[in-house]
């Protein structure tokens, strides 16, 4: 069961082919439903800058033509054009980088491992992620949270919303007079209402499709007012800034209803910020002489020019990544070689019972309970002993696969183990890691 990564992101395509790819978590089960047929597994990581599909497949090109099937159908066929793949420790590789914001458009910002791992529990909860991708996916979380801890690379990044923020400032000398508006409440809206309570705005209004939850992000930043989203077009003659983030999979924002308000606004400037991928805000309201629009591809050239002081720490991180791929294609050859040492302890421990029953019948009644006791602990111990060279090579045994199966495959020839089955348990060798005891999760 290897694993493939195929998807596009800000890196690789334009907006418009980006936001055709951007599915409702509806959508997203049927797709993953679609795709992840047993054996085959399957975890899609969709945000506002990637669209990426994990699979792991015994038919590696059956599954990944099926993957891009899937991307045409939805994206068109435009979107094949855009497409990269990832193979094996490539795919593996390029998740870890993704959780631990290397590959972000924001460098180090924090918000996507919350992306992969709502993706992850999507996935567990359909029944697409199952056995051998919620380990990759517990390795990436936990390569993720080393990098958070033993680089710097998040104490100093620019999340989207904040860099939103900042150039506001770069349109307004200062915001300690203007009006700013969060439309949509959710993670980003979250995240750029707060930015611009520290950047000490004015006045701070929220409005959401749902009431309550703009009510209850007003309450939690303090200092702010939720409005009813039936008032957008009151709200957006007293905005100075308006930063948004729905999902609605058309803009609220257009040149009509925009234009529509400039005489109310007495001519002030407008500043709007979209977050969203669909775009919340028509690419064409950027034709008002009075209107400055700035979408993510925007955010991302500013972004790009201030990350010049986390490329230290992306590259500190880089080196953490390929360890901690390392470990998992290490502790991963080691599982592969368990079922083969599971045979090989069941066949062994069937050996020293048949000799310790025979040991005993043939001395007879004569023992105590105490010299019984230590002819059996012989027989374990020497099942124990017999295991420990082959386990110990398991463990030494570096990342490549070929050298993993070439000793697990020695071992079943040598002690006559080929086409025998492994025992239900699959128990493993006492000495085994405890990575495989674990079931590879740390």
């Amino acid at each position: 069961m290897e694993l493939i990564c195929i998807g596009l992101s800000h890196q690789t395509a334009p907006q418009d082919v980006r936001e055709r790819l951007a599915l409702g978590e509806p959508k997203q089960v049927e797709l993953l439903q679609r795709l992840a047929q047993a054996p085959t597994e399957a975890l899609l990581v969709s945000t506002c800058n990637r669209v990426e599909l994990y699979l792991t497949s015994p038919d590696l090109a059956q599954a990944a033509s099926r993957a891009r099937e899937e991307l045409s159908r939805v994206g068109g066929a435009e979107a094949l054009d855009h497409l990269y793949e990832h193979h094996g420790a490539g795919a593996l590789e390029h998740l870890f980088r993704v959780a631990s914001s290397l590959d972000s458009m924001v460098l180090g910002e924090a918000q996507i491992l919350g992306q992969v791992k709502e993706s992850f529990e999507l996935g567990q909860s359909t029944g697409a992620v199952r056995g051998g991708l919620a380990r990759v996916c517990a390795a990436a979380f936990s390569c993720a949270k080393r990098v958070r801890t033993e680089t710097a690379i998040g104490r100093s990044a620019t999340s989207m919303a904040s860099a939103a923020v900042a150039l506001a400032t770069k349109v307004f000398d200062q915001l300690g007079e203007k009006t700013a508006l969060v439309v949509g409440a959710g993670e980003m809206g979250e995240l750029a209402a707060r930015n611009l309570k520290n950047a000490k705005v004015g006045r701070l209004i929220i409005t959401n499709r749902t009431l309550a939850r703009a009510e209850a992000l007003a309450a939690e930043v303090g200092g702010a007012t939720a409005r009813p989203f039936e008032e957008l077009a009151t709200l957006l003659k007293e905005a100075d800034v308006v930063v948004c983030s729905t999902a609605s999979p058309v803009p609220i924002f257009t040149k009509e209803n925009v234009g529509a308000v400039y005489r109310a606004r007495r001519f002030r400037r407008l500043f709007m910020v979209d977050l969203a991928v669909p775009r919340d805000i028509a690419p064409d309201v950027s034709q008002l002489d009075w209107v400055t629009a700035y979408d993510v591809d925007d955010i991302q050239k500013f972004v790009a020019e201030n990350a010049a002081a986390r490329v230290e720490e992306a590259q500190k991180a880089g080196v953490l990544v390929i360890q901690e791929v390392s470990r998992f294609m290490r502790d991963r050859a080691v599982r592969e070689g368990v079922p083969v040492l599971a045979r090989l302890r069941q066949r062994a421990e069937q050996i020293a019972k048949a000799e310790v029953e025979k040991t005993l019948a043939a001395v007879g009644e004569g023992l105590t309970d105490k010299q019984r006791k230590s002819i059996e602990a012989m027989g374990r111990a020497i099942v124990n002993k017999l295991l420990h060279e082959p386990t110990a090579k398991l463990r030494a045994v570096g990342p490549e696969k070929e050298e993993s199966n070439r000793l697990a495959g020695a071992a079943a020839e040598l002690f006559g183990l080929i086409d025998e089955p492994a025992p239900a348990h699959a128990a493993e060798p006492e000495s085994a890691p405890a990575a495989v005891a674990n079931g590879g999760k740390r």
